[in-house]
C-alpha cells in the first residue's frame, strides 16, 4: 500500500468519516476546537496565507440569528447542533503577510496591493482552510455538517464585517444516529487522473 497513514486513520479522516446531519447533545468545547486549529494551520497555501477566520456561534441569541440566515432546509439542524463555526475569509489578509513570510516581506504589496486580488486569494485560500477545517473535525473524532446554503449578505452583516467573506457554516459534534444519509458515489480514479 501507498499510504503511510494507518488504515484505521484512513478511515477516520475519510473513508468512514461522513457529513452529518444530526447530533448527540454531547458539547464541543473551546479546548477541542483550539486542538482542531493548532493541527490544521499547518496545511499549505499560497504564500503561506493564513485568510481564514472562525467566529463560534455559541449563545442562544447569535445562533437564533444565524438561523434566520439559513436556508430552510439548513435551519434545524443548525439549531439543534453542539457547536456552529462560520468560516470566512479574511480579504485583508496581506497585513499578516510580513510575519507569516518573512523570507518575502514585500509579498504584501508586490502581490496583494489591489482589493480584487486578495479576495480572489483569499477565497481560494480560505476554502483550503475550511477544508482542512473539517478534516481537523474529523481528526478531533467528531463530525462536521458543512453548509452553504445560506444568505451570504445576511451573514456578514450580523456576524462579520466588510472585509470577511462567508465561506461556509459548519455544524460540529458527535454524530446522532442516522447522521448521515446513504454514502454517494464518487468518480473513480481513471475518470479523474490523466497522464500527458
Amino acid at each position: 500500500m501507498s499510504i503511510v497513514l494507518d488504515p484505521t486513520a484512513q478511515d477516520l479522516l475519510f473513508r468512514e468519516a461522513r457529513t452529518a446531519n444530526t447530533f448527540t447533545d454531547e458539547p464541543v468545547s473551546d479546548e477541542q476546537v483550539q486542538a482542531i486549529y493548532d493541527l490544521v494551520k499547518f496545511g499549505p497555501t499560497a504564500f503561506n496565507q493564513n485568510p481564514l477566520r472562525v467566529v463560534l456561534v455559541r449563545s442562544a441569541e447569535a445562533r437564533e440569528r444565524l438561523v434566520s440566515h439559513m436556508s430552510e432546509g439548513n435551519q434545524s439542524k443548525t439549531g439543534t447542533a453542539p457547536l456552529v463555526a462560520i468560516l470566512a475569509a479574511d480579504n485583508e489578509f496581506h497585513e499578516e503577510l510580513p510575519s507569516l513570510l518573512p523570507h518575502f516581506p514585500q509579498a504584501k504589496d508586490v502581490f496583494f496591493a489591489e482589493r480584487p486580488v486578495r479576495e480572489e486569494a483569499a477565497s481560494l485560500n480560505g476554502a483550503l482552510q475550511a477544508a482542512y477545517f473539517i478534516v481537523g473535525v474529523r481528526a478531533a473524532g467528531l463530525a462536521a455538517g458543512p453548509m452553504t446554503g445560506f444568505d451570504s449578505a445576511g451573514v456578514q452583516k450580523e456576524f462579520l464585517d466588510d472585509d470577511h467573506t462567508p465561506l461556509m457554516v459548519v455544524n460540529i459534534g458527535k454524530p446522532g444516529e442516522d447522521a448521515a444519509f446513504p454514502r454517494s458515489p464518487r468518480l473513480a480514479y481513471h475518470d479523474v487522473v490523466t497522464s500527458v
